[in-house]
């Protein structure tokens, strides 16, 4: 790969990523949520909870920013901490009746939203985006694990 490809591809996936987290990121605070808030709701919603250790596996949250998110969504009765039935130390995290009804609401509408700019594409290519986007994502997990 010459650097000018190389270059040119960092670019592209960078632009890529953040035209999606605009159009997301828009549709996401019309439905009067942040995107982390959407992201945790969306990680919990049809489970019996997680963990703060599983949600930020799960999430796109630091661990430095899931707790301020997690406490504003306990103010708004969105979800609650429990105490965990295996480990003493830790709290699950789960969603409240109104965060489950929120769930139902909000999820279903913001893939309706996504939906648009996907249509462009035919089965085939979003099959070959998707398995090339994971070979890229292994590769970083690959290289990451390298550089430890």
């Amino acid at each position: 790969m010459t650097t000018k490809t190389f270059l040119s591809l960092l670019r592209e996936l960078a632009s890529c990523y953040q035209a999606f987290e605009s159009y997301s990121a828009g549709h996401i605070r019309s439905l009067g949520l942040t995107p982390a808030q959407f992201d945790l709701i969306v990680t919990l919603g049809n489970t019996t909870g997680m963990n703060f250790k599983e949600l930020c596996e799960k999430t796109l949250i630091t661990k430095g920013t899931l707790t301020g998110v997690v406490d504003r969504l306990v103010a708004k009765h969105l979800v609650r901490r429990i105490a965990s039935a295996t480990d003493g130390r830790s709290q699950m995290v789960q969603l409240t009746a109104t965060g489950e009804a929120l769930f139902a609401q909000v999820f279903p509408a913001h893939l309706e939203h996504l939906k648009p700019a996907f249509a462009r594409f035919r089965g085939d290519e979003l099959q070959q985006a998707e398995a090339t986007l994971l070979k890229l994502r292994q590769a970083f997990e690959e290289a990451r694990g390298l550089s430890r």
